[in-house]
């Protein structure tokens, strides 16, 4: 049997101005890529270089000077690092859990069309986007709920996000009322129909929700600073490294080595905090597109 190789005549062929335009979008998508990425570069290079020599480096850091674990072994012999650590990832892991099961209640109420009071909270909700009170009655609130110094007073307030809730709401709106209809028929309530029609349905939606929660949580320090004032073995990571890279200001006119060092523990310490959550993003990438789109479509 002869094998003969023939030409695809339906292949579209490519002029000029399309080669040209490939060449000019690639390159500057490339170069926004470059910009992007240069500041984690330069904070990942000056984390491992020699501290002496990041002190009087001027200009872009394009490669380590030298290599140096001083800063990394500085910053995770602190106590208040590790503690910080196990803070965030308590509130990243309980205050993610409370915003999804929140979040998930609340937009399931507000996507039944039966529901008598449906419009009228969801006005009340997008009115509550555009006003918020400002620190001194927020401060004064948790006092009164006695949740201060307490970690609830970091997962309780912002239990739902306003925007996160929408989105929701419009995710299982879209979900066909048909596929409802027919787990009512065979007997499901509607936890049943939550729970196995519009939940699995939804989960592209509900991976970046939950994604934006916890980054929110993950990257929280204002909260803590203004609302654990007696409580500083209740610091996040992020509130932490705020006080490392304060108090670790380098003076470059003196020659202590010290001060040498203290410029690579605030570098190190932004890349363990930052570490975790740059290596959740690939997972929950490719969710992005399609989940934020199926929810943003229909209002």
């Amino acid at each position: 049997m002869v094998m003969r190789k023939t030409k695809n005549i339906n292949k579209i062929r490519r002029t000029r101005e399309d080669n040209i335009i490939d060449t000019v979008v690639v390159t500057v998508v490339t170069l926004l890529s470059l910009v992007c990425l240069y500041p984690m570069l330069h904070v990942f290079f000056a984390s491992i270089s020699e501290p002496a020599r990041v002190v009087y480096h001027s200009g872009a850091l394009l490669w380590p000077k030298g290599f140096s674990l001083a800063g990394y072994k500085a910053t995770l012999a602190r106590s208040d690092i590790w503690q910080g650590y196990a803070n965030t990832i308590f509130y990243v892991g309980v205050g993610t859990a409370v915003n999804m099961v929140m979040t998930i209640i609340g937009a399931y109420a507000l996507s039944r069309k039966d529901f008598m009071f449906r419009k009228a909270l969801s006005l009340f909700i997008v009115f509550s986007m555009y006003f918020t009170a400002s620190i001194i009655p927020n401060y004064l609130l948790m006092q009164k709920l006695h949740l201060l110094n307490t970690r609830w007073v970091l997962i309780l307030p912002g239990a739902i996000g306003t925007h996160n809730l929408l989105v929701m709401r419009t995710a299982f709106a879209r979900v066909p009322q048909d596929l409802e209809e027919a787990a009512v028929l065979d007997g499901a309530t509607d936890l049943q129909t939550l729970i196995y029609i519009l939940l699995p349905l939804t989960k592209a939606t509900m991976a970046v929700i939950l994604l934006f929660y916890a980054v929110g949580h993950w990257n929280s320090w204002f909260n803590a600073m203004a609302f654990l004032p007696m409580a500083k073995d209740l610091y996040p990571l992020q509130l932490v490294l705020r006080q490392i890279v304060v108090s670790n200001s380098v003076n470059e006119s003196s020659g202590d080595t010290a001060d040498y060092l203290g410029d690579s523990v605030k570098y190190a310490a932004i890349i363990v905090s930052t570490l975790p959550i740059l290596c959740l993003y690939p997972f929950l990438q490719k969710y992005f597109v399609k989940g934020v789109m199926l929810g943003s479509i229909k209002g």
